[in-house]
């Protein structure tokens, strides 16, 4: 239990003793006291004046004699106006430092045998095209929302729903088949997912090509989008798949064959991974027959040309279409089919899509048609509506070949990362492999922190030249202060010091007190970016954690102060900070160097 939490509970307690008064949790106002102010926890009184009768100053001086007197941890007051600041014990920072210097899950709460199970979606890529910088932000939220999760003592279950059927991929078959000349990702030493991604452009251009040459010709554009061949051709080979055409199948194994390795390279240099990956090639059959039950059970319509769709006017929402007229799936098909996959595969508690915010009524229609299917569950479908990620150029798009593709982007922050540390000087010391792994950590630290950092329903601008920074609100920032640490403890064994757990110091600096407040918020803060499935929570508390640390590391001594007790001291909390800053940042899928 948090140090604000106990507090609470005791100001409750008090207002009720004193003044006969039922308050809740919301009514008391607990915050950390201001630092010019003496005191660690400040709570605000004025909201129980009504109760008390009395003026803010001796209502304040009631709650404070009540919190010293019944409060261990509670050592004195002071009252300035409406504001009783409380001072908490020395004895209590002491043993929040051996909580977090001794408990490995400082923090962490444990999975039981009754835990809740929860399902996290994420990534969920096309195999028409390789990762790009949408589909980066969409896999770094993902992955760290499942650990923050994990971390507050659910089970969870990191899934991914491959979309490996549908037109784009024919739009791919089609242009390799026209242009391809048998070209390979062997033959052309490309990885196979951007081999795909580029006869996907290929597509693109003659498509737009042909629509141009219609349109020219006197057809008009919506016409002309119809009637191009290339269309035809790729609407063709959809059919043929779904008809289970020999060779039209056999071309499209092979194809996402190729995209699947080039994924797998992907998703192992961005260090994220998955417990299970449905594919919408067999999802979308179970969808389909499920759609199926739902005409004939009238839930659904069918129109004249054969197309099925639900009307949810009735729930305030529009008709959409379930079937085309020619049998084809559509992807809510494929999403009702895979939810049914889902829970009938787990026995999930909660179900979490991390999907981008222009999917947000996608999300609404398929939890309303899941329950009109009678699956109880389908309203409790969480979608984790998150912004889209963009550059100072503007918008990505993937058709016209205008992404910032997953893999160039990473290889261009190791370079940078590279330079920037040959530059600065700060791996010298490093043996080739030891520099080439620390270039990898603080270019992916880099680029995760950046975009974890912020709040994860808002837009983003990203630039690769800000993010990379060993100053400031950064990845590399964070990371040298932990390597800094490292540095202070391996010096420290070189000395044959040796750290003893049992405390001795009688005093504890403003700094260092400033410093056990941080460590003590980690658990609180698991628990708040859980709540609100915020990695933004998890960055931001580690750098003020590290700058903390800084401003304590600048103003005192650590193996140079002569007084081997408060060395010992200093140890431990430097120590401690160090976990705390790795859980943390393990928590947004970082990694550590112990060396920089």
């Amino acid at each position: 239990m948090s140090i604000e939490t106990i507090i609470q509970k005791a100001t409750i307690e008090a207002v009720k003793t004193l003044y006969g008064a039922e308050v809740t949790e919301n009514q008391v106002q607990v915050q950390n006291t201001r630092k010019e102010v003496s005191g660690d926890i400040t709570i605000v009184v004025f909201p129980f004046l009504r109760l008390s009768r009395k003026s803010p100053e001796l209502t304040a001086e009631d709650l404070g004699t009540y919190l010293v007197e019944k409060v261990d941890m509670v050592d004195s007051y002071s009252v300035i106006k409406g504001f009783l600041n409380l001072e908490i014990s020395r004895n209590y920072w002491l043993d929040i430092l051996m909580e977090s210097y001794t408990y490995d899950n400082f923090g962490i709460a444990e999975p039981g045998d009754d835990s809740k199970l929860v399902m996290v979606e994420y990534s969920s890529p096309n195999t028409n095209k390789p990762l790009h910088l949408g589909h980066i932000r969409n896999n770094l939220l993902g992955y760290s929302i499942s650990e923050i999760v994990k971390a507050n003592g659910n089970k969870v279950v990191k899934t991914n729903i491959v979309n490996d059927r549908g037109i784009h991929i024919c739009k791919s078959m089609y242009a390799w088949q026209q242009w391809g000349n048998g070209e390979t990702p062997e033959s052309s030493s490309m990885k196979g997912d951007h081999l795909v991604g580029k006869y996907y452009v290929e597509f693109d251009k003659h498509y737009k090509a042909e629509i141009a040459e219609l349109v020219e010709k006197g057809t008009s554009k919506e016409d002309a989008e119809n009637q191009a061949p290339s269309i035809i051709a790729a609407r063709e080979l959809l059919r043929k798949w779904e008809a289970k055409d020999e060779a039209t199948i056999e071309l499209w194994k092979k194809m996402n064959s190729w995209v699947y390795s080039g994924f797998d390279v992907t998703y192992k240099t961005l260090g994220v991974d998955f417990d299970k990956i449905y594919y919408e090639s067999d999802t979308y059959i179970v969808g389909r027959d499920e759609v199926l039950r739902g005409l004939a059970e009238k839930i659904f319509y069918q129109k004249e040309d054969n197309s099925v769709w639900a009307d949810l006017s009735g729930d305030g929402l529009d008709q959409k279409i379930l079937l085309r007229s020619d049998g084809t799936s559509v992807y809510m098909t494929q999403d009702i089919g895979t939810a049914k996959m889902r829970f009938n595969d787990y026995t999930i508690d909660k179900m979490v899509y991390v999907v981008g915010n222009e999917q947000n009524y996608h999300f609404q229609v398929l939890a309303n048609l899941l329950d009109k299917l009678g699956y109880s569950w389908g309203k409790d479908l969480y979608h984790f509506s998150y912004g889209m990620v963009e550059l100072p150029s503007g918008k990505m798009k993937s058709r016209e070949g205008t992404v910032v593709d997953a893999d160039d982007l990473v290889e261009g922050m190791i370079t940078v990362a590279r330079d920037m540390s040959a530059e600065l000087g700060k791996l010298d010391s490093l043996t080739g492999k030891e520099a080439e792994d620390t270039f990898r950590m603080i270019a992916l630290g880099a680029l995760k922190y950046f975009i974890l950092k912020v709040d994860p329903r808002k837009n983003m601008m990203f630039n690769p030249e800000e993010s990379i920074d060993f100053n400031g609100n950064t990845g590399p920032f964070i990371q040298y202060t932990y390597a800094r640490i490292k540095s202070v403890l391996r010096k420290a064994a070189e000395k044959d010091i040796v750290i003893n757990e049992k405390i001795a110091v009688q005093d504890i600096s403003a700094k260092e007190k400033e410093l056990l407040k941080r460590i003590s918020l980690f658990p609180a803060a698991v628990q708040e970016a859980g709540v609100n499935y915020s990695p933004a929570i998890i960055a931001n508390y580690c750098y003020e954690l590290v700058k903390e640390f800084n401003q304590f590391y600048h103003d005192h001594f650590i193996l140079g102060e002569a007084d081997a007790d408060i060395m010992n001291f200093r140890l431990v909390l430097a120590t401690s900070v160090g976990k705390v800053i790795q859980k943390g940042m393990n928590l947004l899928g970082i990694e550590m160097p112990e060396r920089m």
